[in-house]
């Protein structure tokens, strides 16, 4: 009873209830907005439209106007996240977000309450473009804005929803914009939620010329799309990628033809005759549906090249990025190597002609040491290190770079459906609550994590190098002023409850797996 009652404590904590004081009207698209007062001096505006609801002939749209109403929105609630597969309560991030909706173009501010041109940092979740939240208890933008930011977490729409090319729909954005092809959607929703911050965000104090949009897995690879995209230039001016990017081959945007074959896939699958007959199938058939796709296409508009072609020509949006990735996670896992002959098998089985030169590069870490350490770098740490690389060489503002290297303290007996506390070690997403001053979420329903001293540090660190980033472009720490990327001296920061700066870890091995395994989906974890 007890811990129920905590729960429920935590709950009303971190969902803000109808009874808390309104926060000040303010005048945005569409009218006025209400919110509500926090505690620690933030007003928070919830489940703001940023665009008109995407149903019926508007699915499969870029995003259209805001319609207008009369009066006071009462902004004090979270909106429904986009349609997707919902969450297990044994999985480890249950946030318990239950309702979902096609209608779920909203976003969340938070701000200090007597904010006056305070910089501005925007929220992409991930969730490889099938699931994720505006309003997860991991994002909460409460922390970081009683420290003298604004945030705001956007939303976009996800799955098949969010991420669907077809011919139908590439004739009909010609007609309409010009574009040359569909797909992408949720990128327009990503661009059209930014365009929203640029107009409107100064009404809460927010700075629009000072804009630093953060996003981790699916939400990293945003941040890197929309830093080679034209259509969001001037929209941010620092960004922040963790755990994801184009870069590499392994998850570079697919070509428009063949998108358009897979959106032709699904629709057979769903035995619809025509974009029309596609357009008033149930959400939740669309959701359900196996058809395999390539979430992000070269549409020609959003995403114009390869991420190596758009920075080696120079078209990238040329800001400040802090980059990183964690110790233990990789998007195609090599597999156990319980000792030197399993391992050697798995890398030959893997890497061909490349394998022994890799096994040689890695024979200094024990077995299973070593396959945790190829797999990781053979996808994201490679993922991450070439966008740095590509930063450093092609533009003029620096790359900052880290390792989260913690695994988490977790409460004695807790098991999950998805997750293993003995294996895990610093996994795929552990980072974000420290960045995000969000731990305290993990432990929401029930105790999961009993959290030490060295993670409060830990935090501190991380959170006040994302701050300091925000608002200077150079992120700080108690050791003073992070290094920027060299590639003749690659360096990050080894973020751990003691962090220091330390050698990228293999840095120049990364070679050894450019343009090997070219596979533009599939094999990304869950966050």
């Amino acid at each position: 009873m007890r811990r129920a009652f905590a729960a429920l404590i935590a709950l009303s904590a971190a969902l803000p209830a109808a009874a808390q004081t309104a926060a000040r009207p303010v005048a945005v698209d569409g009218g006025k907005i209400d919110g509500v007062t926090l505690p620690g001096g933030v007003d928070a505006w919830l489940g703001v439209p940023f665009a008109a609801p995407p149903l019926r002939e508007l699915r499969w749209r870029a995003p259209a106007p805001v319609p207008g109403w009369q009066g006071v929105r009462h902004a004090d609630r979270f909106a429904p996240e986009c349609l997707q597969p919902l969450r297990s309560a044994r999985q480890n991030h249950y946030f318990g977000e239950e309702a979902t909706s096609e209608d779920c173009l909203y976003l969340n501010v938070w701000a200090p309450r007597r904010a006056r041109k305070a910089p501005v940092v925007v929220w992409i979740y991930g969730g490889g473009f099938n699931i994720g939240s505006a309003s997860m208890a991991n994002y909460s933008g409460e922390p970081l804005a009683r420290a003298g930011v604004v945030r705001v977490n956007i939303a976009y729409r996800v799955g098949p929803l969010g991420f669907l090319a077809h011919p139908e729909l590439s004739a009909e954005l010609s007609a309409e914009s010009g574009n040359r092809g569909s797909g992408n959607y949720g990128l327009m929703d990503q661009i059209a939620a930014l365009k929203w911050v640029k107009r409107n965000i100064a009404k809460v104090g927010g700075d629009p010329d000072n804009v630093t949009i953060v996003g981790q897995s699916a939400g990293s690879m945003s941040v890197a799309l929309l830093q080679m995209s034209p259509m969001a230039r001037g929209l941010f001016h620092r960004a922040v990628g963790m755990s994801g990017s184009p870069f590499g081959g392994m998850m570079a945007p697919a070509p428009l033809a063949r998108a358009e074959a897979q959106g032709m896939a699904l629709q057979k699958e769903l035995g619809a005759a025509s974009l029309a007959d596609l357009r008033a199938i149930a959400g939740d058939r669309l959701v359900a549906a196996a058809t395999r796709r390539d979430p992000i296409v070269l549409d020609g508009r959003i995403v114009t090249g390869r991420a190596e072609e758009v920075f080696a020509q120079r078209r990238q949006n040329d800001v400040p990025i802090l980059i990183g990735y964690t110790h233990d996670e990789s998007f195609g896992p090599l597999g156990p190597a319980s000792d030197r002959a399993a391992l050697a098998q798995a890398v030959r089985t893997r890497f061909g002609e490349r394998a022994d030169a890799i096994l040689r590069a890695y024979a200094d870490a024990p077995p299973a040491r070593a396959a945790t350490d190829i797999g990781r770098d053979a996808s994201v740490g490679l993922q991450m290190a070439e966008w740095a690389g590509h930063q450093r060489t092609y533009g003029t503002q620096p790359a900052y770079a880290y390792l989260f290297t913690r695994r988490q303290p977790y409460a004695p007996g807790v098991t999950f459906s998805d997750h293993d506390p003995a294996t895990v070690g610093a996994y795929h997403t552990g980072d974000v609550p420290y960045w995000l001053r969000t731990r305290d979420s993990l432990n929401l329903f029930r105790t999961t994590r009993n959290w030490e001293p060295g993670d409060r540090s830990l935090e501190g660190v991380m959170s006040g190098a994302l701050l300091a980033f925000a608002h200077t472009g150079v992120p700080r720490g108690p050791g003073g002023v992070w290094p920027a990327f060299d590639p003749a001296a690659p360096r990050l920061m080894w973020l751990a409850p003691e962090s220091r700066v330390a050698p990228w870890p293999h840095h120049a091995d990364m070679g050894l797996f450019a343009g090997g395994e070219r596979r533009s989906s599939g094999g990304r974890p869950r966050d």
